[in-house]
């Protein structure tokens, strides 16, 4: 079962912790002292937190998360079959998870990541900025891949 992703980048993480815990709720599934992240079951998110040097404030990016490598070589399909160059990231560290992910952007620079998360890591990551997808605002960053675009 696939759930969209919400990354927000905020000014201050425990006000915005308070907020989002009380709007959805429910507490963070994980905190870290610049970033918090909710997996909700109703609705179906994964939704997440980020600040400093990893976000700007506001939506860093949307994604769609699989649960397995089959759903995600699916949803590769579909990202290709779009025709907007994409950005293979691949085995990556990012928001402290193991990941396999390409990255696209729609027609208007919205940011779009499809993500198989597999395990937890001790680091946030690497976020260097989407410029090579060739739309989004230079602004657009979190966990960003340094690949090239095929």
């Amino acid at each position: 079962m696939k759930t969209l992703h919400v990354h927000v980048g905020v000014q201050d993480l425990a006000t915005s912790i308070r907020f989002y815990s009380s709007m959805f709720g429910a507490e963070p599934t994980v905190t870290k002292p610049d970033y918090a992240k909710w997996l909700l079951d109703d609705p179906r998110v994964n939704f997440a937190i980020s600040m400093g040097n990893h976000a700007r404030n506001g939506i860093q990016h949307l994604g769609v998360q699989v649960e397995s490598p089959c759903e995600l070589g699916e949803v590769y399909g579909r990202i290709k079959a779009a025709e907007r160059p994409v950005l293979e990231e691949g085995r990556t560290t990012c928001c402290y998870a193991k990941s396999e992910k390409s990255w696209i952007s729609d027609p208007d620079g919205v940011v779009w990541e499809a993500s198989y998360t597999d395990g937890e890591a001790t680091t946030y990551g690497d976020s260097p900025a989407l410029e090579t997808l060739g739309t989004e605002p230079a602004a657009a960053r979190c966990c960003a891949p340094s690949a090239a675009v095929i």
